[in-house]
């Protein structure tokens, strides 16, 4: 399936959270399933509106939102992405993961997860725990510090998945992942290695 990475797809909003607000992109169908994308340490870029395009077009449709985490910044190298990430008030951004998933509830979707690579799949484990409203998880390659958050308090269903052969040490610790999900209280909570990958 081809993907466009063009902007003219998207809706831009402006989402109220209790203490501030910040813009977000919208794209699929007003009625369909949600599902908040969240970006990567280089922000929202090009490569997060292609996922969340994609994840619009599948099966009978999603709606897909991405929150603008840094607030209109982009990182171009790895440096500059990383200042970004360790800037970033963790807390705010479940607010405003929060305020995602109440939005998309408001405007139509029944039913909303959140999806995220890296940074934001540390962030979407972290909304399974934090955010009562979040209905699933699926994380790619990304946990949360233990000073966020406890997987193991999971509040919805969280899938994670990460590669055997990733030899990156940081976001991913498979071990620890896997026993706080898997051992949460709820249905369907499960860490997946892939076998044979990075």
């Amino acid at each position: 399936m081809a993907v466009a990475s063009d902007a003219a797809h998207f809706q831009k909003v402006r989402i109220q959270r209790e203490d501030t607000t910040f813009d977000a992109y919208v794209v699929g169908k007003q009625d369909a399933p949600g599902v908040v994308v969240l970006q990567e340490w280089w922000g929202v870029n090009n490569q997060v509106k292609n996922h969340a395009t994609h994840i619009s077009q599948i099966g009978h449709g999603y709606r897909a939102l991405v929150p603008d985490l840094y607030r209109g910044k982009v990182a171009l190298d790895a440096a500059e992405a990383r200042h970004l990430m360790e800037g970033l008030d963790w807390q705010g951004a479940i607010k405003d993961i929060q305020a995602s998933v109440k939005w998309l509830k408001e405007n139509g979707s029944p039913k909303v997860g959140v999806t995220g690579y890296c940074m934001g799949g540390a962030l979407a484990i972290a909304s399974g725990v934090l955010v009562p409203e979040v209905d699933a998880v699926v994380a790619f390659y990304g946990t949360p510090s233990s000073k966020l958050v406890d997987p193991s308090r999971a509040l919805a269903p969280i899938q994670a998945h990460f590669g055997e052969l990733d030899t990156y040490v940081g976001f991913a610790d498979v071990t620890h992942c896997h026993g706080d999900v898997s051992g949460s209280q709820v249905v369907g909570g499960e860490a997946q290695v892939l076998w044979g990958t990075t």
